[in-house]
């Protein structure tokens, strides 16, 4: 059985309810898209969101990336052969950047994002971590996404460590340097506990802005969020609020 968790700078995981059903909630309220990550898969060396993709994919019509132990093409299919719209590859294409090039030229651009773990250095820049921040890749942050670009991903999605589940707002730094060296949208990821973190990430470059905490903790939703947003000049896909079976 999945669950739905949520950790502070990738530690301390705790379970915040069914993955599915909030999938539903989110949808009902007017997410853009869904993000499923499989945040030790890895470390187990599996991929098992398959069930709960196929579930969601057919509940729901908003787009639905997936991560979590993709490292190889083959374990991009089976992802997407059920449902997803994108996969996010982090651990797979550090060891094997290639990888990047075989799912975008098998997929198109539109079907790979290059997830990555920023932790931010004492002397300035990021590095690229893995495995919730255990393991160090040795890649500098801006200069990996860079080459990600070029090896044909769609999109990035960048998520700060250090900011992860503080609800404190974004690294936006992080956020600046990132979106400054690719054209390729960035969703910005980490530290959003109030409207006005996602509107300062969007502000300094990202495209789109990924909750998890405050939502999944009922601190925020996304109906008010978009008003809000709205009403401050970012704009808004218009939405009307559906009716959602289990919601």
């Amino acid at each position: 059985m999945s669950h739905l968790i949520k950790g502070v700078q990738m530690e301390g995981w705790r379970k915040m309810g069914d993955p599915a059903e909030r999938a539903r909630k989110y949808y009902a309220e007017g997410a853009d898209e869904l993000l499923y990550i499989d945040v030790v898969a890895s470390l187990y060396e599996r991929n098992n969101l398959a069930d709960i993709v196929r579930q969601v994919a057919s509940e729901t019509f908003v787009p639905i990336t997936v991560g979590g132990g993709i490292n190889s093409l083959e374990a991009a299919k089976a992802l997407l052969d059920v449902g997803a719209d994108k996969v996010a590859v982090n651990t797979g294409a550090t060891k094997c950047p290639e990888l990047l090039n075989e799912i975008s030229d098998t997929y198109g651009s539109q079907a790979v994002v290059l997830s990555v773990e920023a932790k931010r250095l004492p002397n300035g820049g990021w590095t690229a971590m893995t495995d919730n921040g255990r393991n160090h890749t040795g890649r500098e942050v801006v200069g990996w996404v860079e080459e990600a670009a070029r090896r044909g991903v769609g999109e990035v999605l960048i998520t700060s460590i250090d900011q992860d589940g503080c609800s404190k707002g974004m690294d936006l730094e992080l956020i600046a340097a990132v979106s400054a060296v690719v054209d390729i949208p960035v969703i910005a990821s980490g530290g959003v506990g109030a409207m006005e973190h996602v509107r300062a990430g969007i502000d300094c470059g990202a495209s789109a802005i990924a909750i998890a905490k405050a939502l999944h903790t009922d601190e925020q939703n996304l109906l008010d969020l978009r008003k809000m947003l709205a009403q401050s000049g970012v704009p808004v896909r218009p939405y009307a609020e559906k009716e959602m079976p289990g919601v």
